[in-house]
């Protein structure tokens, strides 16, 4: 075992502290990683402090991760010491269901392994995150980097990127479309990137009138403030596509009076019970609510190419472990428009 140096909460309640473990060794079709920086997402909070189920402290966080290869195990293909590389939320699923059979695995039957707070299915013990300097990934869930990809700034694309990608493809978005991203954080700045790279018009729905100007810098065609009445009404069946990013529960009837018919509000934010809408806003204009949750193996692949590809990068603030407390606190109070991301090597 190799010893291993993080930030961890004690406690729902309690803040993040310095906090070192034992990492298991590496399995023959495992990868072993020194991770070099570590996005911090809101689920890290809400994971931590409770809001989704029990979970077994110390709990480290992190999921969007991006490191150097250091040990790989004896039947390991893909990857050398020294390989660029990244782990996204999950770290494992069970291989034989449908839904990982079909390139669904963050869908898996079984239960998708996360990255934290999860039992690892090679030793049983809960698994621990991103907001430390190592970790051991199964092969088949470790991701190559693309070269032309900044690793400083690629983590939150292994979590933030593919949340907002696999609903896009999947709704098909592209030139001709008009896409809105419902709120503008470390979610909502990749989603308008993202469509924007792909050809839609882009709009964003906010809360906060002060990241309008955020938005438009990130590619939106224009904003919405939702608590502008004549605002939203003017955006009347506007929007072939809704990406819902807000983390907390919120009313869908204003939002969904906003969709062309045959149009689709999708829930990638909030995964508690929500408000309940009038269903004649769905059946005048034949409208869906829908939710959509990370991606595939060969979707996060497919969507690190496109990154590549198209230039496209969140806008990141570069912290160290002793500010992720502080951090927290401006995720929570709204007052991010991009991502913080984590220097693991300048911080231990």
């Amino acid at each position: 075992m190799a010893k291993a140096k993080s930030y961890a909460a004690e406690s729902k309640d309690a803040p993040l502290k310095y906090y070192e473990f034992e990492r298991r060794e590496p399995t023959e079709n495992d990868v072993e990683i020194k991770i070099l920086y570590s996005g911090i997402c809101h689920s890290d909070i809400h994971n931590v402090r409770g809001d989704w189920d029990d979970v077994e402290y110390p709990c480290i966080p992190g999921h969007e991760i991006i490191g150097k290869v250091t040990r790989i195990g004896k039947s390991v293909k893909s990857f050398k010491p020294g390989d660029t590389v990244g782990v996204g939320v999950m770290v494992n699923s069970c291989g034989t269901c449908n839904a990982c059979k079909t390139n669904y695995e963050q869908y898996c039957e079984e239960g998708m392994t996360l990255t934290y707070s999860s039992e690892d299915p090679i030793d049983g013990t809960d698994t621990k995150g991103g907001y430390s300097d190592l970790i051991v990934v199964t092969e088949k869930f470790v991701f190559a980097m693309p070269e032309k990809l900044d690793i400083t700034k690629a983590a939150p694309l292994l979590c933030a990127g593919i949340t907002m990608y696999s609903p896009l493809v999947h709704w098909q978005t592209g030139p001709g479309k008009k896409v809105a991203i419902l709120g503008l954080g470390g979610l909502g700045h990749m989603g308008v990137k993202l469509a924007k790279a792909m050809g839609a018009e882009v709009w964003v729905f906010t809360s906060s009138p002060e990241k309008s100007e955020d938005a438009k810098s990130y590619g939106a065609d224009g904003v919405i403030v939702s608590s502008n009445e004549e605002e939203m009404e003017s955006a009347y069946r506007k929007f072939d596509l809704i990406v819902d990013t807000i983390p907390v529960k919120h009313e869908l009837e204003d939002y969904l009076k906003t969709l062309k018919i045959n149009g689709t509000i999708c829930i990638v934010g909030q995964i508690n019970p929500m408000p309940g809408f009038h269903g004649g806003d769905l059946i005048g204009g034949r409208k869906s609510i829908a939710g959509s949750g990370i991606g595939g193996l060969k979707e996060t692949r497919d969507m690190l190419e496109f990154c590549a590809e198209h230039n496209v990068l969140p806008d990141v603030e570069e912290i160290t472990m002793e500010e992720v407390n502080d951090a927290w606190d401006n995720m929570l109070n709204k007052s991010m428009s991009h991502r913080y991301v984590i220097s693991v090597k300048d911080s231990f």
